[in-house]
């Protein structure tokens, strides 16, 4: 009787065994990897939560009182929105494969697409999503540049073709195997695709629209920094999702781009709060999670390729360049755009961009990452790198300008100055984001 228990056991223990090998013959096989999918679709619900709530809440307390509900709904919108067109258009535009310029319309509204497909180690189900948060967060973003002062109704078709019209082509260009990617340009996570083509527009934007009425004679202060912070807390803990998910895959390239992500954001806040203290006396909260959204959009395009020396060099330089960037725009240019998009996730972007040609190279020892492709040098994938800057930059300012044309003429950009001296949330909404 103890012999067979025991001989059970064991054919049991091999059993197990059996199974447990079984996956990753079924992965070598062509399916689905458990590991990479579970990460994956992890990483997908993180980068929602940047959206909503987390840059919800952080552009919310930063606008006055009497427009946070306002822009708590742009954000929450833009999502529900970008959502059914890039199950639509917006997939295929940036993931199709009709040449290297667009995408093209053979996956509209997601033909072909099965639970069976798969991208990669993924369902494609699981990869579309992926960057269905980064469609929707991008817009979501430009929202800083204009607030207080804008139409939903403006906000919502503006949004909806540029997701069209700018977004998910740059993508294409650089992650759907267009032009860019296929000159070999470095963008891990979204420097070009994600905060150069949202920094870009935000500044069109601001520019097109036009300052808030009182902009630099009343002071606008945030009306609420608890809300602020919370959001940029959980604008951290998005943003591993980002940087890490954009691997595609559970492996040290995602836990390199975590530990880069981190040590970068952390360089920035602190930098920031360094050069605040140095200059007006006192460091602020305001500083400290505009420095932290610095560092983080800064490490974003180079996050897959660099160690966590250039990291930290990278969120100092960030912290450093976009306070810089900051007051030069409102106190020299005089341009409103209002939370301050362009300087910290544009000129971030552009930053990282270059960054990332120069501290991936295997040359820089300990500063680098996984070595350039190709074998190309410092200097050559740097030309590669500001190529993709100046184009992506050049074409978003150009179509972004287009686009707000067409959306004035349609509904008119701009509340009048009566309603904005009410409050957007009143005027637009009739709901008041506290009623105390």
């Amino acid at each position: 009787m103890r012999v067979d228990g025991i001989a059970r056991g064991m054919r049991g223990a091999a059993a197990l065994l059996l199974a447990a090998g079984a996956a990753p013959v079924l992965a070598q096989d062509g399916g689905p990897d458990g590991a990479n999918t579970a990460w994956i679709l992890t990483s997908t619900a993180l980068v929602l939560f940047m959206t909503l709530p987390g840059l919800a809440l952080f552009y919310g307390g930063l606008v006055r009182s009497k427009n946070v509900l306002t822009v708590l709904m742009q954000c929450f919108s833009i999502a529900c929105l970008v959502s059914v067109l890039w199950y639509a258009l917006g997939y295929s535009i940036a993931f199709g494969t009709a040449n290297a310029w667009f995408g093209g319309f053979d996956r509209a509204f997601l033909g072909g697409v099965a639970e069976s497909s798969q991208s990669g180690t993924l369902p494609e189900t699981v990869f579309l999503m992926f960057q269905m948060t980064f469609a929707i967060i991008t817009p979501a973003l430009i929202v800083g540049g204009f607030a207080e002062r804008t139409r939903f109704s403006a906000v919502m078709i503006f949004s909806a073709l540029w997701l069209l019209l700018v977004y998910a082509p740059v993508a294409h260009w650089v992650w759907g195997g267009g032009w860019l990617q296929q000159m070999g340009l470095l963008d891990f996570a979204g420097g070009t695709v994600v905060h150069i083509t949202a920094g870009v527009a935000a500044l069109v934007a601001a520019l097109v629209i036009g300052n808030r009425n009182g902009f630099g004679v009343t002071a606008m202060p945030p009306h609420n920094m608890t809300m602020t912070v919370t959001g940029a807390g959980m604008l951290w803990v998005g943003w591993f999702g980002f940087n890490a998910g954009s691997a595609l895959a559970a492996n040290g390239d995602a836990g390199m781009a975590m530990l880069v992500t981190h040590l970068s954001a952390a360089a920035g806040a602190l930098t920031w709060l360094g050069i605040e203290w140095i200059r007006f006396g006192k460091p602020s909260a305001l500083g400290a999670v505009t420095g932290l959204v610095a560092g983080l959009g800064t490490i974003t395009p180079a996050s897959g390729f660099v160690g966590p020396a250039a990291a930290l060099v990278i969120g100092t330089t960030a912290g450093t360049v976009c306070f810089f960037a900051t007051q030069w725009l409102k106190r020299v240019l005089k341009i409103d755009d209002s939370l301050d998009v362009f300087p910290v996730h544009g000129v971030g972007g552009i930053l990282g961009t270059l960054a990332a040609g120069i501290f991936a190279s295997s040359e820089l020892g300990f500063f680098s990452g996984q070595g350039l492709a190709g074998g190309r040098g410092i200097g050559a994938q740097l030309l590669i790198q500001a190529c993709g800057v100046a184009a992506v930059g050049l074409y978003t300012a150009l179509m972004t300008w287009l686009l707000l044309r067409v959306a004035g003429a349609l509904v008119g950009l701009r509340v009048s100055a009566e309603e904005e001296t009410e409050g957007l949330d009143v005027v637009l909404h009739n709901e008041r984001g506290y009623d105390l």
